[in-house]
């Protein structure tokens, strides 16, 4: 529990945090995250703000905290100076002053080079932006002209950023937008429909509107397109990262020009990523991000995306899970550009664990694995570390001809044992499996690791751009390392934060638990995040990347973002999506005493709110006698003002049928337990009453309605961050899951197939269930229709 004192002193921050100009949602935002809270104290400090500043420098001063390079901590100072004198004092000049200090890491600063890298002193004036716009606009005329408002902005901004990569971004937006009204004028009703085809690839409109944004504003374009961050292949020559020795030698990893030309013209210049998943598990939505950076970021930049299993354990890998993945992927929306397995390499890999080993890179050492993690929390090199050359390649050679035990020897990278990063202490390139491997049979019997493959794979395919999860960062060194000591090709790293979301866990050990110790009904039980889960849920993959594009492509770590924000894009979608109907889950039976037995009323329900009445199709019958039902949670016996359900001698009106009045309860004989009630219907609507109730009616005497089975499900865990829990098991929420084997619905419900999704007036929004029989349908609740998170949540 927070003491007074810290609570005092997140006022103090917040306060601080109000004065550069930050709103007060990202400044709350920011003093949850203790790293960036500190980053941003010592920042303003430094830059002697602690009195204020405008806005626009604020927000600049929040991205120095948030995404200043470690390596050149001692040039800080420096730039914040240019920040506060206004000399670098837009987005895109900050973004170059970063990179290029990054490049220059703890090395002399050569300010005049630093000044016309960032742009320093260059002036540009509306002039200047409108005759770049205009030359933007004529090169691309005819394209605008056949688009019109579907024409990509956010395209014509990056011509203009090409042009003029110092104009302020929100007065080339300005002039942008009055450019485009003045070719083409008022949108007609043409521009305004929305073409089926890309239908699922719009993302909702609702995080700029309804989202608490977890940064200061950013350009108009980065909103646009979240890919903008990231470099083309061409300009690969900068410094990748610095890897520090213990001895004080610092190791600068960059391409030579030789190999990115080299690179360059095997890819003809194109943009390559990789999503790489271990094919030992379903996915989740923490891999819906990944897709959505991966495969995202080559489809705007006309690239490709490899999709490469990960199969470096033979023992662990599935035919199941490799089916699921792919198909799983294209049910996201992704199309990889090639299929690989890292197995495919397995020859490569292995003439170059030779090739290192000659260049005196790697060594085969006969440690234990218990002697190994001792010796590296002693920082102590393996008594086999400095092993002739010759004996390490002819040991080698005798573990992949099978000649030594499993566990007796492995091959280990020489990297730097007393190095401050751990994974630098000489990490495992193979180990010695006597086990078939399901992709590459039984020709091997050693196997690289992730931290040896995955790299030289990534250079092997070209690829130019590799992303991965910031609990990899500490792993660049040794990516680097390693194929610079090979000198291959080294791709683009960059790291972002993962995917936590509240109620839920996601590590792949504990979904194994839930699964196998049978806790939940499967790897697509509804209540998980794995994206099978979702899907049968009747979540959709639109809405799903609209919630991860909503997120952004971050490095903000540690943030738990809410359930209730993935349920407000797929609500979101679903209010236009799920036709309208009605279905009763606690049935509670209303007889009609002033309407036939025997007869029955067709009356009009509308599939959507806004239904045109000259649209037949917006329309459905429901049929209304003499018996009906309605939610027992709709009755009282004792009426209140507050009060809008149905009590004695009270009316309420029936949701697109008529006014009712009870008249009479039957008890049972308990004199408590309510049998049905009594009411009389005003034919003549005259009747006003303010309650509305849902309802399904008997459509033939002494028939029940049609029936159906619902499931109710709620958050799998009670705590928001159960992982953090000991006995995390312990907080499984006992009604995540709730059945109503006899719920009443519409009997134009009968026609639904697997996968339809609904909208049960008042109850939410619902999808049929794989389990559904001809006999009976089951509907899962996908979300409820209360949204909590419009209205403020995170």
């Amino acid at each position: 529990m927070p003491t007074k004192e810290d609570n005092s002193e997140k006022e103090k921050s917040l306060d601080l945090f109000l004065k550069i100009g930050l709103d007060e949602r990202t400044a709350r935002n920011t003093i949850a995250n203790n790293k960036v809270t500190t980053n941003l104290t010592a920042v303003i400090h430094e830059a002697g703000l602690t009195d204020g500043c405008s806005r626009s420098v604020g927000n600049l001063i929040y991205t120095v905290a948030t995404k200043y390079p470690g390596n050149a901590l001692p040039h800080r100072p420096t730039l914040l100076q240019y920040v506060v004198s206004s000399k670098v004092k837009t987005t895109a000049q900050l973004d170059a002053a970063l990179s290029f200090l990054a490049t220059t890491g703890n090395e002399n600063l050569d300010l005049n080079k630093f000044e016309e890298a960032c742009g320093v002193g260059v002036e540009v004036s509306t002039e200047d932006i409108k005759h770049a716009v205009n030359e933007v606009f004529e090169e691309n005329k005819a394209s605008i002209l056949e688009l019109r408002y579907r024409t990509n902005v956010g395209e014509l901004l990056g011509h203009v950023r090409k042009r003029l990569p110092w104009a302020d971004a929100k007065a080339v937006k300005q002039l942008v937008d009055a450019k485009l009204y003045e070719l083409l004028g008022d949108k007609t009703a043409a521009d305004n429909e929305k073409p089926s085809k890309k239908k699922k690839e719009k993302p909702a409109k609702v995080e700029d509107t309804a989202a608490p944004v977890a940064t200061p504003e950013k350009a108009p374009e980065e909103d646009l397109n979240p890919y903008l961050i990231f470099p083309n292949p061409e300009e690969n020559l900068k410094v990748h990262t610095e890897v520090p020795f213990s001895d004080g030698t610092i190791l600068r990893c960059c391409n030579t020009k030789a190999l990115l030309d080299k690179h360059l013209k095997v890819t003809g210049g194109k943009l390559l990523t990789r999503f790489p998943p271990e094919p030992n598990g379903y996915l989740h939505i923490g891999h819906a991000k990944a897709m959505f950076i991966d495969f995202g970021l080559a489809k705007d930049r006309d690239g490709g995306c490899y999709l490469r299993y990960d199969d470096t354990n033979p023992e662990a890998e599935k035919k199941e899970y490799i089916d699921h993945i792919e198909e799983i992927v294209q049910w996201m929306g992704w199309k990889p550009f090639k299929i690989t397995y890292t197995s495919d390499y397995f020859q490569e890999l292995y003439e170059l664990a030779v090739e290192l080993i000659r260049k005196g890179c790697a060594y085969v050492d006969h440690q234990t694995p218990d002697e190994i993690k001792e010796y590296r929390e002693k920082k102590l090199n393996s008594p086999w570390r400095d092993r002739p050359v010759s004996e390490s390649l002819k040991l080698f050679e005798d573990m992949r001809s099978g000649l030594i035990e499993e566990g007796k020897a492995t091959l280990r990278m020489k990297q730097d044992m007393q190095s401050d990063n751990y994974n630098m202490y000489d990490l495992i390139a193979y180990r010695i499996k006597f086990t078939p491997h399901p992709h590459a049979g039984d020709k091997w019997c050693i196997y690289p690791s992730y931290d040896y493959a995955h790299c030289i794979v990534d250079s092997l395919e070209n690829v130019t751009h590799s992303l991965c999860t910031l609990e990899f960062e500490t792993r660049r060194a040794s990516y680097y390392w390693l194929l610079h000591a090979l000198g291959i090709y080294q791709p683009y790293v960059w790291e972002y934060s993962r995917l936590n979301i509240s109620n839920t866990v996601m590590s792949k050990r504990k979904l194994n638990r839930l699964v196998t110790e049978k806790w939940v009904d499967g790897w697509d039980d509804p209540r998980l995040m794995t994206l099978a889960g979702l899907r049968r849920r009747g979540m959709t993959s639109t809405a799903i990347n609209s919630f991860v594009r909503g997120i952004g492509i971050t490095r903000s770590d540690g943030t738990l973002i809410s359930l209730g924000r993935l349920e407000h894009h797929v609500r979101e979608e679903m209010n236009k999506t799920a036709p309208r109907t009605m279905a009763v889950l606690h049935p509670l039976k209303v007889v009609i005493t002033n309407l036939e037995a025997n007869s029955t009323i067709e009356v009009d329900g509308k599939k959507w709110p806004d239904a045109q009445a000259d649209d037949p199709s917006a329309f459905y019958k429901v049929p209304f006698s003499n018996v009906v039902y309605i939610e027992r949670t709709d009755f009282r016996m004792q009426d209140s003002k507050d009060y809008y359900g149905l009590a004695p001698g009270k009316s309420v009106i029936l949701r697109y049928a008529f006014p009712i009045k009870c008249t009479e309860v039957i008890l049972a004989d308990d004199n408590e337990t309510i049998l049905e009630i009594r009411a009389e219907y005003d034919p003549s609507k005259k009747t006003k009453p303010k309650g509305v109730l849902h309802w399904v009616a008997q459509t033939s005497p002494e028939v029940d309605p049609f029936k159906i089975e619902v499931r109710l499900f709620d958050r799998l865990f009670l705590s928001e961050n159960p992982a953090e829990l000991d006995n995390w098991l312990g907080d499984l929420n006992p009604h995540s899951k709730v059945v109503i084997p006899n719920a009443y619905g519409l009997s134009s419900l009968r026609d639904a197939k697997v996968g339809d999704s609904f909208q049960f007036e008042r109850l939410g929004y619902f999808t049929v269930d794989q389990d559904s029989t001809p006999e009976k349908l089951v509907f899962n609740r996908t979300v409820t229709l209360k949204d909590s998170y419009s209205k403020g949540g995170k």
